[in-house]
């Protein structure tokens, strides 16, 4: 009797296992289908199917518990005591999760995007489970707590197919501003950079003590480099005003 009793078990425990399986490729099937359909983002379908596998795999495991004659009540309240101090502790780490998985699917931005939090700038890297991972323009690695994205406001230079880049000068009172014009919009579209739809444009901004305030524009498709393009657009102004002063 033990021996058909153990053989009972096993096979109870095989059939729970195929079961198992075969359920977990079904709703990877269909994770996968609707991802496709919907454009969710790789990693959203990869954290769906890593949430059904082991929910899954959690279920099948009380199951073949409570076949074998083990007492899972006890083990379930165990584990709750112990889960209630675990939970006070990892709460940061579920809403870590949480944000994250929300960002994959919102797709406010994706790896490659440059991305702007808290005066952190840099491009994604990686978007996990826990953190967001950037790079910024000295090449130093940032890391993030993904909850951060949902608790502060943050700007994605991105998502927008083009950036502009603005350049702050001051210059004398005794400056032509209308031959400065002239020359901006003519040196600063000679850049390969500059769009060749938006012409670099020079605005009065204020009439100051020490002269007249100007903001130069310029638009481009590299929203990454901004900061490298103003200081080949200051170089090039300061050119312009020594050729102007000669």
């Amino acid at each position: 009797m033990e021996v058909n009793g153990l053989f009972r078990d096993i096979v109870v425990i095989v059939i729970i296992i195929l079961v198992s399986i075969l359920i977990v490729r079904w709703f990877y099937f269909f994770i996968k289908r609707f991802g496709k359909k919907f454009e969710w983002d790789l990693t959203v379908i990869q954290v769906l199917q890593d949430i059904v596998k082991y929910g899954i795999g959690i279920l099948a495991l009380s199951v073949i518990l409570k076949e074998i004659g083990i007492d899972i009540t006890a083990i379930a309240v165990s584990l709750g005591i112990v889960g209630v101090a675990v939970g006070f502790a990892s709460r940061d780490i579920i809403s870590n999760f949480i944000s994250g998985v929300l960002i994959l699917m919102d797709k406010s931005f994706k790896v490659g995007d440059t991305i702007e939090i808290s005066n952190q700038k840099g491009k994604v890297t990686k978007v996990g489970f826990r953190t967001t991972t950037i790079t910024n323009p000295n090449n130093s690695v940032i890391t993030i707590p993904n909850s951060s994205f949902s608790k502060n406001p943050y700007s994605n230079y991105t998502s927008m197919d083009r950036r502009r880049v603005d350049l702050n000068v001051t210059v004398s009172y005794n400056t032509n501003l209308e031959k400065l014009a002239s020359a901006i919009e003519k040196r600063i579209s000679a850049f390969p950079w500059v769009l060749t739809e938006e012409k670099p444009q020079m605005m009065i901004k204020e009439l100051s003590d020490v002269g007249v305030k100007i903001l130069i524009t310029a638009w481009t498709n590299d929203p990454w480099k901004t900061s490298k393009y103003r200081s080949l657009m200051a170089e090039e102004i300061k050119k312009i005003l020594g050729e102007e002063n000669a």
